[in-house]
């Protein structure tokens, strides 16, 4: 009986290393699991943004320079020096807690690098201080870096506001009227409503929101409004924070709630255009011209010259015509001596007789004769 080869002869000849590639493989497949983990992790640490200081304490008036690597690339960034701050926990009251003042701006280069000279300012919060550094437009990203003041008050920073977390609970809303005067051209004011949770084991007091308005494409900007009052775990509390305009402001706008680093809420906004600008602008363009043309007369009929005699006449009436040739008609008005003497109020005025040509006294008297006539 021969024997034959084939397939089936080929599988039973590699069964052998079939086996041990499988006993291998589970060996192998933790390492490449931690691999794939391992590169993107290193790759995130390595673009994360990072500060370094040229000092780690001066005192007021000195100089530091700082440094920074893993930014965005040509991105604005902002650097402050913040008291009650610390780098796990960040700058805790926000802007409030930095000498704005003293901060400075710089531009990153194509590489996400920069370098700075900051001067050393006593923020008004005690230490422990950092330097903050910021974006200003665009995504969102912030390093800080320990910093001491040399001579600044030093006092520990306030407890049970590292463990809370705040999540919006309801839908927000803006509520607040317009006035007349936002009709004219005033800066639009509502109040932003929203109903907050905390989720985390440690009470949250006098949180600091930031509320950005957002006009067409331009990135929101943020103004930090500060919440008076505490939130404990697992309660729910109700915030109204202003939110204001720039006067004249019309449009779409659009308006975000955020707390820390994540944006909570976002509200549309749309602004009627003040129309009272618009008439305003419209009377004056009438009334100016008007107020022109008639000081403009005023002056003309002042400095034009006048004809000789022009003032006897000015103030004359001009009376009745009266035709060349006619004798003129009088009316006496003498009153008798009886109806004056009396002091009648009803007295009349004696007129003379009119008569007519043909019964005229003249024509009835008859002539004188002379000598020599019959």
């Amino acid at each position: 009986m021969t024997r034959r080869t084939g397939p089936e002869t080929l599988r039973r000849a590699a069964s052998p290393a079939r086996l041990l590639a499988l006993a291998v493989l589970p060996a192998l497949l933790p390492a490449l699991f931690l691999s794939v983990l391992a590169v993107p992790g290193a790759r995130a640490a390595e673009s994360a943004p990072t500060v370094s200081l040229s000092k780690k304490e001066a005192g007021m008036g000195g100089e530091i320079t700082v440094s920074g690597k893993g930014w965005r690339g040509e991105a604005l960034l902002m650097l402050l020096l913040c008291g009650q701050a610390t780098p796990e926990r960040g700058v805790i009251g926000g802007t409030n807690s930095c000498a704005n003042g003293a901060g400075r701006a710089v531009t990153t280069d194509e590489k996400g690098a920069f370098s700075k000279r900051l001067p050393v300012a006593e923020p008004p919060e005690p230490c422990p201080c950092v330097v903050h550094v910021a974006t200003v437009t665009g995504e969102q990203a912030s390093a800080d870096a320990a910093f001491t003041v040399a001579g600044h008050p030093t006092a520990e920073l306030p407890r049970g506001t590292g463990g809370g977390k705040l999540a919006v609970l309801a839908a927000t809303r803006l509520e607040g009227d317009s006035s007349l005067l936002t009709w004219f051209g005033a800066p639009p004011a509502r109040r932003l409503v929203f109903t907050v949770g905390n989720l985390g084991p440690a009470p949250v007091e006098d949180p600091v929101f930031e509320i950005g308005t957002a006009h067409g494409v331009y990135a929101p900007q943020w103004e930090e409004r500060q919440w008076r009052g505490t939130v404990a775990p697992g309660a729910r509390a109700r915030i109204a924070l202003p939110v204001e305009l720039s006067a004249g402001a019309h449009g779409d706008y659009q308006i975000s709630l955020r707390y820390g680093k994540k944006v909570l809420a976002e509200q549309p906004w749309g602004v009627g255009r003040p129309w009272g600008v618009t008439l305003f602008w419209v009377l004056l363009c009438l009334v100016v011209p008007a107020a022109v043309f008639r000081i403009g007369m005023a002056v003309v009929d002042r400095i034009r010259p006048r004809t000789v005699g022009a003032h006897r006449t000015a103030g004359a009436r001009p009376g009745p015509a009266v035709s060349k040739g006619l004798p003129r008609r009088t009316t006496p008005v003498a009153r008798t001596a009886r109806s004056a003497a009396a002091g009648d109020a009803d007295a009349t005025t004696a007129v003379l007789p009119w008569f007519t040509p043909d019964s005229a006294p003249s024509e009835n008297r008859p002539r004188p004769t002379t000598k020599g006539q019959a």
